[in-house]
Formats: structure tokens, C-alpha cells, sequence
């Protein structure tokens, strides 16, 4: 039996829709290929920037604590040689741990650490460790009647709080 001219017809444009599926399952497939090998490219990067922050964090701290350090030596060594001082004087002993004292406060005063805790201020929660409580009609509520360790902190950031008497 031979095809009619419509029958052929009609086979070709079947086969033509089912090439045009065929094509675009395949331009499909090969957009998700390159999505997917963006998304694994992307997925690497960011684990290769994740672990060079690590990195950088660990060299930045460990070279942060080494300029604290090495500014901390010098006082060590003026320590040391107050220790190996030769002299019996006690004034001129105390006069050099006073310098001793003074060199340890500006180097702590050069990172930024600051001190506070004061007799007369206002209690603080936040930045003052209250240990004892006294009743008091010269002091104000809630005033540091006597300090008994300053506090210090870094900007924001206390590293110890004062611990203090305080009045009521």
C-alpha cells in the first residue's frame, strides 16, 4: 500500500515535532550540565575563600600577640635587672618598680587598654564587680565607696571588670 501525499505529510511533521523535542531535551540537559558546574565551581570558591579567612584570621592573631608580647619585654627585662640590682636601698628599689609600674601603663595605655574603677563613681554592672556592700550617709546611692582590683577594658570590651565596695 502506498502512502498517500497527506500520510507523508503528516510522518513528517511528527518526526520534525519529535526532533524539535529531542533538541531542546538536549539544549535543556546541557543548560543543567553548565548550571550544575557553575554551582560546583561557585561551591569550591567559597570553601577556598572560607578556609583563607581562617587562614588570615590565625596570622593575624598570632602577629597581634606578638607586638603585645614584644612590647611587653622590655619591662621584663627592667624587671630583671631590678632584681639584680646591687644596692640594699629600699627607696631607690621602690623607686625604680614605680618607673617599672609607669613603663607597664603606657604599654598597655599603646594597645588601647584603658583602666577605671574609681572611688566616688557611679556603680556600673556592666563594669564593676560589686563584692561588698556598705551603708554610707557621706557617699551617694550606689557610689564605689573602695576599689579593690581596677578594672580595664579595650574599647567597648572590658577584659576585667573592678571589683568593688559600694555604698547603698
Amino acid at each position: 500500500m502506498a502512502k498517500t501525499k497527506k500520510e507523508e505529510t503528516k510522518v513528517d511533521e511528527n518526526k520534525e515535532v519529535e526532533d524539535e523535542k529531542d533538541n531542546a531535551s538536549i539544549k535543556i540537559q546541557k543548560e543543567l550540565e553548565e548550571k550544575n558546574d557553575q554551582l560546583l565551581r561557585l561551591a569550591a570558591e567559597y570553601d577556598n575563600f572560607r578556609k583563607r579567612s581562617q587562614r588570615e584570621k590565625e596570622s593575624i592573631y598570632s602577629d597581634v600577640k606578638a607586638n603585645v608580647l614584644g612590647d611587653l619585654l622590655p619591662v621584663i627585662d627592667n624587671f630583671e635587672r631590678a632584681l639584680d640590682g646591687s644596692g640594699d636601698e629600699l627607696e631607690s628599689f621602690r623607686k625604680g618598680v614605680d618607673m617599672i609600674f609607669n613603663q607597664l601603663v603606657e604599654t598597655m595605655k599603646k594597645h588601647g587598654v584603658e583602666s577605671f574603677g574609681e572611688v566616688g563613681d557611679e556603680f556600673d554592672p556592666n563594669f564593676h564587680s560589686a563584692v561588698m556592700h556598705i551603708e554610707s550617709e557621706d557617699l551617694g546611692e550606689n557610689v564605689i565607696a573602695q576599689v579593690f582590683s581596677k578594672g580595664y577594658k579595650v574599647g567597648d570590651k572590658v577584659i576585667r571588670p573592678a571589683t568593688v565596695q559600694v555604698a547603698n
